[in-house]
């Protein structure tokens, strides 16, 4: 365990190392190309934010409006038939937009029922194998200027259901 610890602490300067030394020996200048990528990484940001803003409030409606205890809770006796618990339905629905609103409803479930109950488990394994699937594939999207996204999106809910369905799996063994 001292071992795993150990090398999770040097694995980022490591990285960072091994970066700046390859630009060095290319003859790149490293510091120019940061400060490229950088602001790059800024006009990006600024790009999505109204975007990230405008889905964090609609999450934020849904959740304190009580429609999304709704929506779990109808989808919740369905899927019970299925083995996942209705307080988890709001985490895979939300999961979708948002990691953080998502992060949220797990945390409000390890305080409702324990984070080593079948609903806290499933949650955890769900946050784990699964991504925000939507905001992720329309920033990619917006980013490269993709008009078409053609098998994007069905290959994105394909591996969301893989993730899905394991996380059932591996909760109710």
């Amino acid at each position: 365990m001292n071992i795993v610890k150990y090398l999770s602490e040097l694995i980022i300067p490591l990285m960072v190392s091994t970066i700046v030394l390859n630009g060095l020996l290319n003859k790149t200048d490293v510091y120019e190309s940061f400060v490229r990528g950088a602001k790059t990484g800024a006009k990006t940001v600024i790009g999505v934010f109204p975007t990230l803003v405008g889905l964090m409030a609609a999450v934020g409606i849904m959740r304190d409006s009580g429609l999304l205890n709704a929506i779990g809770q109808t989808v919740g006796r369905i899927s019970e038939y299925i083995m996942v618990p209705g307080a988890v339905v709001p985490v895979m629905i939300v999961k979708l937009f948002s990691a953080s609103a998502a992060t949220g409803l797990v945390l409000d479930i390890f305080r409702e029922y324990g984070t080593d109950s079948c609903e806290g488990l499933m949650a955890s394994l769900f946050m784990c194998c699964s991504e925000t699937l939507f905001y992720t594939v329309s920033m990619y999207c917006m980013e490269i200027k993709v008009k078409k996204t053609r098998w994007i999106i069905p290959g994105a809910l394909f591996s969301l259901g893989i993730g899905t369905i394991v996380s059932i799996i591996l909760c109710n063994m």
